[in-house]
């Protein structure tokens, strides 16, 4: 069908719009964490995920259902507020930008690498604000908004591409539901991993005071940030697995074998190894904490390299889901 230039053009301003609210969002998070004091206890039990002293912040210790009046709330917890309500807005405005990409070519609005990297970054961006209802790591905004930014800026820059109608090797109903599980699942990893390396420099810092002083010592506590890592990366591993099980099925019905060790298809399978190496090294005795935490990071640092490298420089048969 032809494309709906008029709903394109509303999807690229919805685009613009959303990246200039983030940009604000980001700004009141750095904001935050800038003006959010050191907490009054530094020690922690233990380096690991059970257990430990909860540190509190200006920014943390009123939580969302709290009574006390918006004049009387420190200045960083106000910031706070503001950047979290502008990143809600931020995320409805980048829905409506998908969501007129696909009315105005009439499919679903994931099928080139800017449409895909824009889903993924809002599926982190809602995976973040779900945490962050049942965690008060307000605080850790910043780290978490930064990289979708990023990844949202270039999307809509280096990648973007005009709206056409789906290439002849997508049109599948399996784009729907193996790419829509990537999608989530990269979400939802890019959450945990952001929440590993925050966890790396907390536990740095614990260990060596002086070290990552002025980052470290405002992060939440280390086993909250240990939580999150996990319980986000557990949520995700299912999806991750599903994912690839229909990619696999997707294969059989368009190139005749469910696997072929196409580059793609063998650096998700490297990562699938890595995330359930992370969970079971969580799991495992001697490996909880800053172990488990550095294989997580490996993991997520995979993610990113599938999602860059193997899509744009490698030559492979996913190679059609570049930037055009």
């Amino acid at each position: 069908m032809p494309v709906d230039e008029t709903l394109s053009v509303y999807s690229d301003l919805c685009l613009a719009s959303a990246l200039v609210i983030y940009v604000l969002a980001l700004l009141l998070q750095a904001a935050e964490y800038g003006f959010t004091r050191k907490p009054k206890t530094a020690k922690t039990s233990a380096l690991v995920g059970a257990g430990g002293t909860t540190s509190t912040t200006d920014a943390d210790a009123t939580t969302a259902g709290s009574d006390t009046p918006p004049s009387r709330r420190p200045l960083a917890e106000r910031l706070g507020r503001m950047g979290v309500s502008l990143t809600v807005l931020g995320a409805v405005v980048q829905l409506a930008s998908l969501v007129l990409r696909g009315f105005a070519t009439g499919r679903v609005p994931w099928g080139n690498m800017y449409e895909y990297i824009s889903a993924l970054s809002l599926a982190a961006v809602v995976a973040w604000l779900f945490v962050l209802r049942r965690h008060p790591i307000r605080v850790l905004g910043v780290f978490v908004l930064l990289p979708v930014f990023i990844l949202y800026f270039v999307a809509g820059t280096v990648l973007y591409a005009e709206a056409a109608p789906l290439v002849a090797s997508l049109r599948s109903i399996w784009i729907v539901i193996h790419v829509s599980a990537a999608i989530v699942g990269s979400g939802i990893f890019l959450v945990s991993g952001t929440a590993s390396v925050a966890y790396l420099i907390k536990a740095a810092h614990l260990a060596k005071p002086k070290r990552f002083a002025f980052v470290g010592e405002k992060l939440p506590d280390i086993a909250v940030l240990d939580r999150v890592a996990y319980r986000s990366a557990v949520f995700a591993f299912p999806i991750l697995t599903f994912g690839i099980i229909c990619g696999a099925i997707w294969a059989e019905a368009a190139w005749g074998r469910f696997w072929g060790w196409d580059p793609k298809e063998t650096v998700a399978f490297i990562c699938w190894v890595v995330y359930a190496g992370y969970l079971h090294a969580r799991a495992t005795s001697g490996w909880r904490g800053t172990r488990a935490a550095w294989v997580n990071v490996i993991a997520f640092a995979l993610n990113l390299f599938n999602l860059f490298f193997i899509n744009l420089v490698v030559a492979g048969l996913h190679s059609y889901a570049g930037v055009g």
